[in-house]
């Protein structure tokens, strides 16, 4: 690719083979997944009008991964962290609930895993794939600083070597291995605050039939049935409020009151960081069938739901996830679609 005779076409192809893996990497780093596809473009367009100066001196990859960094880096260099809302306030009792917007920058969002796990034939590098973009992994990964940031998730995700990660870097071993060590331990750090989902790749039966009996009890909007499925320190995000719930006896309280419109909602499956989730539909009073209401990401440990978490910005989720805008329908005549 160094030799300046490709064509525009195969350059362009041979570039475009490295967008899902460089989102995956773009997204780890910020947090955001329309950040990281603008940062992914940018670094493509990048590549395209230097090309020419590519010397071949590294693999295409590893030059595009450095152009992917500098991007990133410069992206982070304000210093915004991305956060769920248990990273930024206490959980609220349900008799004081109340719906506080924030800005979209605040929150680390949900991204398809399409757009962000390549294909690849080792079910342990697929399942470390998905591990590293699941989302208590992601809010760990945003309280590091952006070069650990780096490091961490090109030596531990990408499985790069350290050397090639100073190169990339512009700095020495000694200097990868100590930010490695100290991103290691700020993520020992989080993980001993609160454990994350423990899901199979693929799915197993059990947890099969636990998503199951859950589309039946939320669409049912079956309280007790739903009760039955949550873990009793579950917890219920909602971004882009601040609001967070603990507690099967809160979440169903606030999903009883406040949440009352969502009875004989449609659910229907999506697969996002990793995790089980659902696009939620509510019945749409002014023009019937079912409107978008959030994107559900379901985290699952022992059996139980333990993490509930509603991404509600349906007029930038739904077209991310490729999700029809509105379904028709009246209640108990809606399909469920893989």
């Amino acid at each position: 690719m160094g030799d300046g005779t490709a064509t525009a076409t195969d350059l362009g192809m041979e570039l475009e083979k490295y967008r899902v893996e460089l989102t995956g990497y773009c997204y780890r780093m910020l947090g955001s997944s329309f950040e990281a596809e603008d940062a992914v473009q940018d670094t493509l367009v990048r590549a395209w009008r230097s090309h020419d100066k590519f010397e071949g001196r590294s693999s295409l990859r590893s030059w595009l991964y450095r152009i992917a960094t500098n991007v990133c880096l410069d992206l982070l260099s304000a210093g915004s962290k991305r956060a769920r809302p248990m990273d930024l306030t206490e959980s609220t009792p349900l008799a004081r609930a109340a719906l506080v917007p924030r800005p979209d920058s605040t929150w680390l969002e949900p991204m398809p895993d399409g757009r962000v796990l390549p294909s690849v034939e080792d079910p342990a590098q697929a399942a470390l794939a998905k591990e590293s973009v699941r989302l208590a992994f992601m809010a760990a990964l945003q309280r590091l600083p952006a070069k650990q940031r780096a490091v961490l998730i090109l030596r531990e995700v990408l499985a790069w070597k350290a050397s090639e990660v100073a190169e990339l870097l512009g700095t020495t071993v000694a200097s990868v291995n100590s930010a490695l060590q100290r991103a290691r331990a700020t993520l020992a750090e989080r993980e001993e605050q609160g454990a994350g989902a423990q899901v199979s790749d693929p799915l197993d039966e059990a947890q099969q039939r636990l998503l199951e009996r859950y589309v039946r009890a939320f669409e049912g909007y079956d309280m007790t049935a739903l009760t039955a499925l949550l873990h009793e320190d579950a917890v219920m995000t909602m971004p882009p409020f601040d609001l967070w719930l603990t507690g099967s006896a809160d979440i169903t309280g606030f999903m009883s009151t406040m949440g009352a419109s969502c009875a004989n909602s449609r659910l229907l499956p999506v697969r996002a960081n990793g995790l089980p989730g659902f696009a939620h539909y509510k019945p749409d009073p002014e023009r019937g069938g079912f409107t978008p209401w959030a994107v559900q990401v379901l985290e699952i440990s022992r059996g139980r739901i333990t993490g509930f978490h509603c991404f509600l910005d349906t007029a930038r989720w739904f077209p991310l996830f490729g999700l029809p805008l509105h379904l028709e329908g009246e209640a108990g005549q809606v399909e469920q679609g893989q």
